[in-house]
């Protein structure tokens, strides 16, 4: 199936403004009123839910390699993981994820 210009404008201009609703309900609506503590507990753990959901897939699955596991990828998870909980901050994680990643891969 093909789109028009239009048809594709149209599609972009609709999506702008339905990401642009999400997020003004939120923000724009309630963004000044003070939220109920079971909300705010339920959305300090909203990062921890999606960060594994984005992270996942580029481990499991990397475009990099075709879709095949790759054991760098895998050390670099196991790693980020490890010092990430060993530290308590998830930064140190990250730097020693990417370090691990770009080691194995200089080494293989």
């Amino acid at each position: 199936m093909t789109y028009t210009n239009g048809e594709i404008w149209g599609l972009i201009a609709l999506l702008g403004l339905g990401t642009y609703l999400i997020r003004f309900s939120f923000l724009g609506l309630i963004g000044d009123r003070k939220l109920p503590d079971w909300v705010l507990r339920h959305l300090r753990y909203t990062p921890v839910a999606v960060l594994p959901g984005l992270v996942a897939p580029l481990v499991l699955w990397p475009e990099a390699t075709g879709g095949a596991l790759d054991p760098a990828r895998l050390l670099a998870a196991l790693a980020t993981l490890g010092v990430a909980w060993w530290r308590g901050n998830l930064l140190w994680g990250v730097a020693a994820g990417v370090t691990v990643l770009v080691a194995v891969e200089q080494l293989v």
